[in-house]
């Protein structure tokens, strides 16, 4: 039987979903509102099905509870600059995975499982450890397919092509493929050929 169809993955799936559906954030789909960390949740899901399809239990645990409650700790809430947005994300990361952790200890999870969705959800290991990379790409497409076209009139050239850069150094191979398929818009698709060629 596949972990998919077991009842204390679905359990830990529904747990993480209706978590993030209290978000007060929303976008909206198809002409509904739904709550962002659930919608880019549900999204980090379809990317890892995409690209690994062969994922394994803790990649599609990890998967679903990422940025779990992400919107209890705003940005602006840490000073601005970069210290407080290095301290923001570290912070961030932790909250994550202590969130997590208390999900999936309360449905029973073992120990070692627990620890390796914290791992991905400290990113501990990219570059080396494949489940930590798989989420990783994940993340990064959900950014692309999802966010980068908002931010096109809130920054300047420059600082796009450099946070596009950052972004694809840390994909692999099949990330990059998968990237190289979005439906850019025309301008989009030029700063992100200006940032491969930088």
């Amino acid at each position: 039987m596949s972990f998919k169809s077991d009842d204390r993955f679905l359990k830990a799936i529904e747990a993480f979903d209706t978590l993030n559906a209290q978000d007060p954030n929303t976008v909206s789909v198809g002409g509904t509102e739904q709550a962002k960390e659930l919608h880019d949740a549900l999204a980090m899901t379809r990317w890892i099905e995409t690209m690994y399809p062969d994922a394994n239990e803790v990649v599609h645990l990890a998967a679903r509870c990422q940025h779990l409650c992400r919107w209890e700790s705003p940005r602006d809430s840490y000073p601005e600059g970069r210290v407080g947005y290095l301290k923001w994300r570290s912070d961030l990361k932790q909250m994550h995975a202590d969130k997590s952790a208390e999900v999936l200890r309360e449905l029973g999870y073992a120990s070692d499982v627990i620890e390796a969705v914290v791992t991905i959800n400290l990113k501990k290991g990219l570059k080396s450890n494949p489940d930590v990379q798989a989420i990783e790409d994940a993340l990064c497409l959900v950014f692309l397919e999802l966010q980068f076209e908002g931010y096109l009139d809130k920054w300047a050239d420059d600082k796009i092509i450099g946070i596009l850069q950052k972004t694809w150094a840390k994909m692999s191979p099949v990330a990059h493929e998968a990237a190289m398929k979005l439906p850019f818009s025309e301008r989009a698709l030029s700063l992100v050929k200006q940032a491969l060629c930088g």
